[in-house]
């Protein structure tokens, strides 16, 4: 199974990241998106059809790909112990429902997560560096990132430093990302871009290329924090270069939509984008998962009509 590199030099880009101006030189060298076909295509995979066998599968998988989340400044134990129990056993009248892929909590919540999913394969994600905004010296962001590693996080979630992106530092965002994977140590480590706040698609595809030579094993598009989060255009703009990374250097790199996720439509029409564009390989909750707190429970509900006939209602579910 493809990883990402433990150094940036082990991989064919590596020069790309010399200095800034060779790191400039090559992002803007990147091929310009075009918009208005980067979103009709996006628009043209939503509309595709799939039979129910197929969407029970989907569903399923769905559930699996999962980030159960909680990032609220009043989250409180008894709150992510029950969110840990519902990642554990999401449907508690049908053992045969998937877990989810992970919980996804505070850095100060992280042992608390960690007991709540022991014993089993959900795995633990923090929120780091300063999240959601990023604005923090960086040996605060790296004092952040350990602590949530040595609480026994599994994965961190960074933020980029959207301001330096945005005035052309890319070399920066480079470095800072690349002192966060090595401060991440054995945990995976997810880069946000908060493509909200990025203004244009090319800019997406930059950051992203950054994060990927920076050693990120998953971009995510969104905090979920702000107006504009996961859509299907930035999500398919980020696997095309997911796969065309792979491609030059051998090197998988995950993807996480997250934010504005909530229903299981939704969650299907990602899930056609990822196979019609990246391919069957990312179709695994090692390399794409979905940054969401609703979502599962649309999902449950969904998966109890296929196996009953009747829609159960959000009274049958657990509010989280």
């Amino acid at each position: 199974m493809p990883t990402a590199p433990a150094s940036a030099t082990e991989h064919a880009l590596a020069d790309a990241t010399a200095s800034e101006a060779t790191l400039r030189r090559f992002l803007h060298g990147l091929p310009g998106v075009d918009t208005v076909g980067l979103e009709a295509r996006a628009a043209s995979l939503g509309t595709r059809s799939i039979k129910t066998t197929a969407k029970a599968y989907a569903i399923d998988l769905a559930i699996s790909m999962i980030d159960l989340t909680t990032l609220e400044g009043s989250d409180t134990p008894g709150k992510v112990r029950a969110l840990g129990a519902k990642a554990v056993n999401p449907d508690p009248t049908d053992r045969t429902t998937p877990r989810t892929a992970a919980v996804c909590v505070y850095p100060d919540m992280v042992a608390t997560a960690k007991a709540a999913v022991a014993g089993t394969e959900v795995k633990v994600a923090s929120v780091a560096t300063a999240f959601p905004a990023g604005r923090a010296a960086l040996g605060v962001k790296l004092a952040d990132v350990r602590d949530a590693v040595e609480a026994g996080a599994d994965e961190i979630d960074m933020v980029i430093d959207r301001g330096a992106f945005l005035a052309g530092k890319y070399l920066k965002v480079y470095e800072e990302i690349r002192a966060v994977k090595e401060a991440s140590g054995p945990a995976r480590l997810k880069v946000i871009f908060e493509t909200g706040e990025l203004s244009t698609y090319d800019n997406i595809r930059r950051a992203s290329w950054i994060g990927m030579l920076a050693g990120a094993d998953f971009i995510k598009t969104s905090t979920g924090k702000v107006g504009v989060n996961a859509t299907p255009a930035n999500t398919l703009l980020m696997l095309e270069a997911v796969r065309d990374f792979r491609a030059a250097t051998g090197v998988q790199v995950g993807v996480k939509p997250a934010g504005g996720i909530r229903t299981s439509k939704d969650a299907v029409k990602f899930l056609v984008i990822v196979n019609e564009t990246a391919g069957e390989d990312w179709l695994d909750n090692h390399w794409f998962r979905f940054g969401a707190s609703s979502l599962l429970n649309d999902l449950l509900m969904q998966r109890q009509k296929l196996a009953t006939g009747r829609y159960s209602g959000p009274d049958y579910v657990t509010v989280d």
